[in-house]
């Protein structure tokens, strides 16, 4: 028997091994119990006793993308934009004639407040099947005689002293004093701003060119008029301590108002007066003052 022969068993060597059977780094590892398996004492230190355990990181859970979506239209139609173009016409042909009757409207209420003119001769029937009975109106847009004169109400009065004598007083402007009163006033009184006026107003509609009283309201207005004479008197302190208001005489100072300098228009600026006679003052007139 060779010495070189080791078993029955033929021994098939492998090419590029080596025939020696020397155990590689693999075998003599796992072939050593005594190591633990894990990583050596000098790759990771060792934690010390009753640290807390080393907190692992969470995974970051990385998000599927949607599937991506069609772009939203950057101006949408709203309105009568959104209609379509049939209904859009609809709705410009009703626009235009709601403007249309509206104008027709208001030209039909402007010609019916304003005074005659040239549209309303020729057409005034159609204005007014338009405007009555529905839309009637009781005002006037415009003043059909607008006032171009400034009117001042002045009243001077007789006054009987203590010694028995008699005097009369200088001209004082009533209109004037309610001019003062109101300008600069932001709620000037009803009594400054048209007791005067209205009852000036008044005596002229109630009265003649001579002064001479028209109806049965002539009376009335000359005692209206009368009585705040006499309280306008009471005020100006007339009267001294003593003396007695005989009577009171009230005139009208009219003068017209100068055209502009623009304007080539000529008119008189002296002024008119209008002289009422010399009332007596009774003891009614006098008790109404003082109430």
């Amino acid at each position: 028997m060779d010495a070189h022969d080791r078993g029955s068993t033929p021994r098939h060597d492998d090419p590029g091994t080596p025939s020696d059977p020397t155990p590689g780094p693999e075998t003599s590892a796992a072939a050593d119990p005594a190591e633990p398996p894990g990583p050596t004492a000098a790759s990771e230190p060792a934690e010390p006793p009753g640290s807390p355990p080393a907190t692992v990181p969470a995974r970051t859970a990385i998000p599927t993308p949607l599937p991506a979506s069609p772009d939203p239209d950057p101006d949408p139609r709203t309105g009568v934009a959104a209609l379509s173009l049939r209904h859009q016409i609809g709705v410009a042909l009703a626009l235009a004639l709601v403007a249309i009757v509206v104008c027709v409207h208001i030209g039909m209420v402007f010609l019916h407040v304003a005074p005659v003119n040239t549209v309303t001769r020729q057409h005034g029937g159609a204005v007014d099947d338009w405007v009555y009975p529905e839309f009637e109106q009781n005002w006037k847009l415009f003043a059909p005689n607008p006032l171009q004169q400034n009117v001042a109400v002045q009243v001077r009065a007789r006054i009987r002293g203590v010694d028995g004598g008699s005097r009369t007083t200088g001209w004082y402007d009533l209109s004037a004093q309610d001019g003062r009163a109101v300008d600069g006033n932001p709620l000037p009184s009803h009594t400054q701003q048209n007791e005067l006026r209205r009852s000036w107003d008044f005596f002229v509609a109630t009265h003649d060119a001579n002064n001479r009283p028209i109806g049965l309201r002539g009376s009335l207005s000359e005692a209206y008029l009368r009585r705040i004479a006499v309280l306008r008197m009471g005020r100006e302190d007339a009267l001294a301590r003593g003396d007695v208001l005989v009577s009171v005489q009230v005139r009208s100072r009219t003068s017209n108002v100068p055209p502009p300098k623009w304007s080539d228009e000529k008119v008189s600026v002296q002024p008119v007066f209008r002289e009422l006679s010399w009332w007596p003052v009774t003891a009614d007139d006098t008790e109404g003052s003082v109430r």
